[in-house]
C-alpha cells in the first residue's frame, strides 16, 4: 500500500513538473504569475535533478574506472608472473651452468683419467647423498669400484650396476672406508665414513703414525695403498689432529671437499684399481 502510494505522488509530481515546464516557456502575459511561481517550485526540483544525475553520472565513471584499475591489475599481475616464471627459469639455468663448469674444472684436474659424466636420478635418504643412483650404466662402460667424483673430489665408489643406472656408496656412508693420505706429506691415514660424525660437516680420520708429519689443513688425498680408490683424488682438509690417549697413533677429522647435502652431476672415472694394477673394464 505504502509503496503504491510512493509510486502514485512520484507520478503526480512528475506530471506537475511537466506541465510548468512547458508553462515556463509558453510566452504569454496572462501566464506570467504561473511561470513566476512555478520558477520557485522548479529550480529546486531541477536542481535535485541535476544533482541525481551528476551523482549518477560520477557512478559510471567510478565502475568504468574501477573496471579499468582492475583489467590493469590482472593485466600486470600477468607479467609479473611470467616475468617471475622466466627469472626462476634462468637462476636454474644459471647454476645448473655453473655446476657443470665446476664439473669441467674437476675434469681438468684429473685429465690422467677417463670419464663419464651422469646425473642422480635418486638417493636413499631425505637428508644426505649416503647411497643415491645415477643415470650411466653397463651400456655406459659402467662397472662396479668405478670412483665418483663431484664438487672437487671424491664423493665415493659403484657398488652395484644395471643396463642403464648405477648404485653409488658415497664416503659419509657408515660403511665407507677409504686409505688416504696428506698430499704434503704422504704420511697416510684411514678416512672413515660417519653418518653421525657428518652431523657437523666432517668425518673421522685415523691409524695415523704418531710420528707422521699430518697437520691441520693439509690436503687429503686417496692413497697407492687403496685397493679401490685410485691415487691422487682429493678428499679433504685435515682438522683437530692429535695423538691419542695410548699414545700410539693420531687421529682427527676430515671436512670433506664435496657438498653431501646437494650433489645433482658427477663424473665416473672408467678404470678400476685391481690386485694387478689400474685397468679400463672392456680392455684387458
Amino acid at each position: 500500500m505504502h509503496n503504491r502510494l510512493s509510486k502514485n505522488i512520484l507520478i503526480v509530481i512528475t506530471i506537475l513538473c511537466g506541465f510548468l515546464m512547458v508553462v515556463s516557456y509558453l510566452q504569454s502575459s496572462l501566464l506570467e504569475p504561473v511561470r513566476y511561481y512555478a520558477g520557485y517550485f522548479l529550480t529546486p526540483v531541477q536542481s535535485g535533478i541535476n544533482r541525481f544525475g551528476v551523482t549518477v553520472s560520477n557512478s559510471i565513471r567510478e565502475q568504468r574506472h574501477l573496471h579499468e584499475v582492475y583489467d590493469e591489475n590482472r593485466r600486470l599481475q600477468e607479467r609479473v608472473d611470467a616475468l617471475t616464471e622466466e627469472n626462476n627459469r634462468l637462476r636454474s639455468d644459471e647454476l645448473e651452468l655453473e655446476r657443470l663448469r665446476e664439473l669441467y674444472r674437476l675434469d681438468q684436474n684429473y685429465m690422467q683419467y677417463p670419464k663419464v659424466a651422469a646425473r642422480v636420478i635418486a638417493r636413499d635418504s631425505q637428508k644426505w647423498f649416503r647411497v643415491f643412483r645415477i643415470d650411466k650404466g653397463l651400456s655406459d662402460g659402467i662397472t662396479k669400484d668405478m670412483n665418483v667424483l663431484s664438487g672437487g673430489g671424491l664423493v665415493g665408489i659403484v657398488t652395484e650396476v644395471g643396463a642403464n643406472y648405477a648404485t653409488v656408496r658415497s664416503i659419509i656412508d657408515d660403511e665407507s672406508n677409504v686409505y688416504a693420505m696428506s698430499q704434503y706429506s704422504s704420511d697416510t691415514c684411514l678416512v672413515k665414513g660417519n653418518i653421525t660424525a657428518y652431523e657437523d660437516g666432517t668425518l673421522d680420520i685415523t691409524n695415523i703414525d704418531k710420528n707422521a708429519v699430518f697437520n691441520d689443513g693439509d690436503a687429503v688425498v686417496t692413497s697407492t695403498l687403496s685397493t679401490k680408490f685410485l691415487p691422487g683424488i682429493l678428499i679433504g682438509y685435515a682438522a683437530d689432529i692429535s695423538i691419542n690417549s695410548q699414545h700410539l697413533t693420531k687421529s682427527g677429522k676430515l671436512i670433506p671437499v664435496a657438498d653431501f647435502d646437494n650433489i645433482q652431476e658427477v663424473l665416473i672415472i672408467t678404470q678400476v684399481k685391481t690386485d694387478s694394477g689400474i685397468i679400463t673394464p672392456g680392455e684387458e
